[in-house]
């Protein structure tokens, strides 16, 4: 599936993993967030996905001008994952509906582990 925006010039499709990029690097900027996680855990292990992966840690559902994604990842040990999870949603729903130009119905972040910094 795609985003798709229309006006009198003709119609533009945005790829899901595009929208998941855009998202991806909003999300990172955020204070508290360590990285992205894969999407399935094996026996019970996160894996921490490398920066040119972390777009396989968001899913991207586009349904008739409704964007919904859900976001995996690592939260800092020490912060306050709901205050990390409120900026991350924030961020990125402004970054998407900045960059792209549809409007972000829902995000689901997904806390999959923690992480103590060295």
């Amino acid at each position: 599936m795609y985003g798709k925006i229309e006006n009198q010039y003709g119609k533009i499709y945005i790829e899901n993993d595009v929208i998941a990029k855009i998202a991806g690097k909003a999300a990172v900027e955020c204070y508290g967030i360590v990285g992205f996680a894969s999407k399935s855990m094996k026996n019970g292990i996160v894996e921490l996905l490398k920066s040119e992966n972390m777009a396989k840690g968001i899913n991207v559902n586009v349904d008739d001008e409704r964007l919904e994604m859900e976001l995996f990842v690592i939260i800092e040990y020490g912060t306050k994952i709901s205050e990390v999870a409120h900026n991350i949603m924030d961020r990125v729903k402004y970054s998407v509906e900045k960059n792209t130009g549809l409007k972000v119905s829902k995000i689901d972040i997904k806390v999959q582990g923690i992480r103590v910094s060295k």
